[in-house]
């Protein structure tokens, strides 16, 4: 199972239990990738967006309460035969019509940059010096948590580095989804040849429900759920990747958490939080 430290996290921002942040920055994503695959003749693919939140003092982020949208960065590659006015009009337009909620977006209170070094014709890896892996990041919180030291898609399910992070996740949205706190961030340690954690901490950053502390809900965990690589394998059928379930493929294109079809996005254990209320 490898050695290392693997988090999860989850707060009530959104009504999957991930960081607003990175939540609309899939949106945008997601918005400009499928119109870039459907226009070929247009955009290209290697597609970047990023959001920032303004949650106005200190207060409203420390309790989930995110007041606006503050800034859209948007980068898309264009053909040669685009002029950047007419990219960064496209893909206004683009962003506009993406979804996002109107309480938090207002296109006339909101810095947008959209191509912000200008227009862009080569772009991927057949343009960049390297390839070294997955933006952890990207694949996990958005920078609203710590991350382990291992890039998921190059590790098999029996490494934690790949199923920890599923098993931490599942237990942090249980947590909130329970209503045991507004954000909870699940630390798992292990040692290699070690099955159990060699540690479980939860940190609920004082937002914990009255008759509740951060110690209680760390001792729960450890009893009630082994944690072990084979365990997570099984609890999650890691070894059986389907259609019907995941795969593996689509995870590294999508992020690893945050996915409400993922077998460790389920909310299956949801009584058992409960009862500590």
């Amino acid at each position: 199972g490898d050695q290392g430290i693997m988090f999860g996290y989850a707060d009530i921002e959104t009504q999957n239990y991930m960081p607003s942040a990175i939540t609309y920055a899939r949106v945008l994503m997601e918005k400009v990738y499928n119109f870039a695959k459907a226009n070929p003749s247009k955009l290209g693919v290697d597609i970047k967006t990023q959001v920032t939140m303004d949650y106005g003092r200190k207060e409203n982020f420390e309790n989930c309460n995110p007041q606006k949208i503050h800034t859209i960065v948007v980068s898309a590659p264009c053909v040669s035969t685009m002029d950047i006015k007419t990219v960064r009009t496209l893909i206004q337009g683009l962003i506009d019509d993406a979804g996002l909620p109107k309480e938090l977006y207002n296109k006339d209170d909101c810095i947008i940059h959209i191509n912000p070094t200008g227009k862009y014709v080569s772009h991927s890896s057949l343009h960049d010096s390297g390839l070294t892996g997955r933006k952890l990041i990207v694949d996990s919180f958005g920078g609203y948590a710590p991350i382990g030291g291992g890039a998921q898609s190059s590790k098999d399910y029996t490494k934690v580095d790949r199923s920890g992070l599923y098993a931490a996740r599942y237990i942090a949205k249980h947590i909130v989804a329970a209503g045991l706190a507004k954000k909870a961030l699940v630390q798992i340690s292990y040692a290699i040849g070690v099955a159990r954690p060699t540690s479980v901490a939860v940190d609920t950053y004082g937002t914990v429900i009255n008759g509740l502390d951060d110690d209680k809900l760390s001792e729960f965990v450890l009893q009630n759920f082994p944690l072990t690589p084979n365990w997570i394998t099984r609890k999650f059928s890691l070894d059986y990747p389907s259609k019907e379930t995941f795969l593996y493929a689509d995870v590294a294109a999508r992020g690893q958490v945050g996915q409400s079809d993922y077998p460790w996005e389920k909310l299956d254990e949801l009584a058992k939080f409960e009862a500590l209320r």
